[in-house]
């Protein structure tokens, strides 16, 4: 039922457009049945657009996605390309390397840049995170020393293309495709990995890497397990 402040605001709309006395346009508005307001329109759901719980973006940059959405949009983030949001994020916001990719997906989803699993070009990307018992200092040297990498990743070809200690690593893939891997340290025995495969074909290719990264990772946890 609209409130009293309601119909006045559409009674003196009406009286702009009409010409008519306030209680000639009154009459009019609750004859005709429209001197209810239209629903305002449902909130979207910014969580399921962006593929991450608010719970979530929340407790690792200190923001929703509301405030992240209004936060972009105000600066016109939409009309920017992907690499220039992430380092508008990280740099204004202070937020770590792999969270500040992770708003600026989040973001380009929720705008319908890209859908869920797709980068901006087109293409698609694998991503899977795991938190492991182990220093940072450990579970880098998995990822960026052969010997170590060969025990829980063997039979790929890959090449090593720069490696930060204890921050990231990224990897070219046998097929070209692109690997890199974000560490966070989370305590003095404590580390975690999100793996991103990136530049892969299909839809297809993304559900097969994330199968894969899934096991290998499991493989890894393993490893590193006392």
């Amino acid at each position: 039922m609209p409130t009293n402040k309601d119909l006045k605001r559409l009674v003196r709309r009406r009286m702009q457009k009409t010409g008519e006395s306030y209680t000639a346009a009154r009459a009019q508005l609750v004859k005709s049945g429209t001197s209810s307001p239209e629903p305002p329109a449902p909130a979207p759901d910014y969580a399921m657009l962006a593929g991450m719980s608010d719970s979530a973006v929340k407790a690792a940059t200190g923001c929703t996605w509301k405030r992240w959405v209004d936060a972009l949009d105000y600066v016109e983030a939409h009309t920017w390309p992907h690499r220039k949001i992430a380092e508008y994020v990280r740099k204004k916001f202070k937020v770590q390397d792999w969270w500040a990719q992770t708003v600026t997906v989040g973001y380009e989803r929720i705008r319908g840049l890209r859908a869920i699993g797709q980068r901006r070009g087109g293409s698609y990307e694998a991503t899977k995170s795991r938190t492991f018992p182990v220093p940072v200092a450990r579970l880098f040297a998995a990822f960026a020393e052969a010997r170590p990498r060969a025990r829980w990743l063997s039979g790929v070809k890959l090449t090593l293309r720069k490696a930060t200690p204890h921050r990231s690593v990224r990897i070219t893939w046998e097929d070209e495709t692109s690997v890199e891997v974000w560490l966070t340290a989370k305590g003095p025995s404590k580390s975690s990995a999100q793996v991103q495969h990136r530049k892969l074909p299909t839809r297809e290719s993304a559900t097969r890497a994330k199968a894969f990264w899934t096991e290998r990772l499991d493989a890894l946890e393993e490893l590193l397990t006392p």
